[in-house]
């Protein structure tokens, strides 16, 4: 085998660092977007946040400034606002006589005792409002409960290993594994804990929350099977919650009352009772945060026009520094090896203003397309989006797909209907029965969905295969699995499930 050199010449595609930061900086989401450009203000000394103020007003240039020294300026004015004893001099109001002023903390009434200092006032934090969540709830009553201290230290025990829906969904040898405590002592402390508020807490399944709360009623409103009048045990309610949970969900009355030896009249009252009972004790204690979504375009109908308006509030605008950017146009730059340094900052503080730039048009071109496709969406709503997909778009803008997707990812438009992502108007398409060539869009096929669930006789809903045939003489071509599947995913139940007795 001979070794040799040869020389071949070749084309490659080679992303830049640059090239690569502007992709990044167009599929980030608006939030992202602010951290990533307070990143890059912080680490660029070249790059200058835009204020509001300097946008708006002029600085002040030579010819117009006053040519009145600044003791006669200050003389003037306190000849018009009062004299220096009634509004102080600056000299009296120096940054030191400002904390000692703030620090005393004269009060009216009060002007000859100072008060406590700042650092005895609470923080803010003190004094924002929290929720009380429920481990907190049951560490309460615990600390007022009756119950020896090493009582007490077994019901930390098991309060921390309760989820947030107030189950303890481990064995209570998982919870005492490693500790001096005894398995007879763990079922006294959840005794105790399980008789805390909320009624149900600290039960291992959804039959013993169930039951837990019923031993709270302390009646039977419903009768009962073989037990004591007035004695929940041995209830139709415990009869149904202990053996047929299954049956319930599945609404089969007849079986249970069969199964129970009583009449269906009967098992529709326990229906009712349980109905009012909580699975989930946990819940008024989840601590639900709601986050704020801020738009990144609006678009508004202008003169019977949609617009389409980018939402630049809230991030950085950015500029090169002029301090920098007059150093560097002066011959006082330093070393070299400064000046290569700023060259190279300066580069990539251009490079990121142009990525910005370049991302906020990219935007408002696509959303442009977007509204040109959907236009029949915002003058009449859901029911007529039409199908759309991306390439559709990157044709019409000339652009590849993959930059369609980065666009639309975790970005968000105020419309006429509502805050909608952008994803929202890409979507798959059915046939029309009338006219083969045009088609309905999943999503408005989805809103026909549920209006006829919406709509239909509860005590005798819609079967698949009766949706099916209902919006084919809306001119849908769909089959019953089609049917069945969007009614599983918007979280629909079967026709079974939905069906009401009473």
């Amino acid at each position: 085998m001979k070794l040799r050199l040869d020389l071949k010449l070749s084309q490659k595609l080679i992303m830049t660092p640059q090239l690569q930061q502007a992709i990044k900086l167009l599929q980030l989401s608006r939030l992202e977007l602010q951290q990533s450009l307070s990143q890059h203000l912080l680490e660029n000394p070249l790059l200058d946040e835009v204020q509001a103020e300097v946008e708006d007003v002029e600085p002040p240039t030579a010819e117009g400034k006053s040519e009145e020294p600044p003791a006669a300026a200050g003389q003037e004015l306190s000849e018009e606002g009062g004299t220096p004893e009634e509004r102080g001099s600056p000299e009296e109001f120096s940054a030191s006589g400002w904390e000692e002023y703030f620090g005393s903390d004269r009060r009216i009434g009060d002007s000859e005792r100072a008060s406590s200092s700042q650092d005895e006032f609470p923080s803010y934090e003190q004094t924002v409002a929290k929720a009380t969540s429920l481990e907190e709830h049951l560490l309460w009553q615990l600390s007022l409960s009756g119950l020896t201290d090493r009582g007490k230290a077994l019901g930390r025990l098991i309060i921390g290993n309760l989820d947030d829906d107030g189950y303890l969904r481990i064995p209570l040898t998982e919870v005492i594994a490693g500790t001096d405590f005894t398995e007879s002592e763990a079922e006294s402390a959840l005794r105790d804990i399980q008789t805390f508020d909320p009624t149900g807490v600290g039960a291992r399944d959804l039959p013993e929350c169930l039951l837990l709360q019923l031993g709270h009623l302390g009646r039977n409103p419903i009768g009962s099977l073989g037990a004591r009048p007035g004695a929940l045990k041995g209830s139709i309610v415990e009869g149904v919650i202990l053996h047929h949970l299954k049956d319930l969900e599945k609404k089969q009355y007849a079986k249970i009352a069969k199964a129970l030896d009583v009449t269906v009249d009967e098992v529709f009252q326990a229906t009712k009772v349980i109905e009012n009972l909580e699975p989930k004790p946990g819940r008024p204690f989840t601590n639900t945060q709601n986050y704020v979504i801020v738009p990144d375009v609006f678009v508004v109908k202008d003169e019977g026009e949609w617009v389409v308006l980018l939402n630049d509030d809230g991030l950085p605008r950015m500029r090169i520094s002029p301090y920098y950017k007059q150093l560097m146009a002066s011959s006082q730059g330093g070393a070299p090896e400064t000046k290569a340094y700023m060259d190279e900052k300066l580069r990539a503080a251009q490079w990121v203003i142009r990525s910005i730039e370049q991302r906020n048009k990219t935007i408002v071109k696509v959303v442009s397309s977007i509204v040109k496709f959907q236009e029949q969406f915002f003058e009449r709503g859901v029911s007529h989006l039409k199908p759309l997909v991306l390439k559709q778009v990157a044709e019409d803008i000339g652009m590849h797909e993959s930059t369609i997707s980065r666009v639309t990812a975790n970005k968000y438009m105020y419309c006429p209907q509502g805050m909608l992502e952008l994803k929202f108007f890409f979507n798959a398409g059915l046939q029309r029965t009338d006219q083969p060539s045009d088609m309905h869009s999943s999503v408005s096929v989805r809103e026909m969905i549920k209006k006829m669930v919406a709509e239909e006789d509860g005590k005798r809903p819609l079967k698949d295969e009766e949706i099916a045939a209902r919006l084919r003489t809306q001119q849908v071509l769909i089959a019953r699995r089609t049917v069945a599947k969007y009614r599983a995913e918007d979280n629909i139940p079967s026709a079974g499930q939905r069906k009401r007795f009473f």
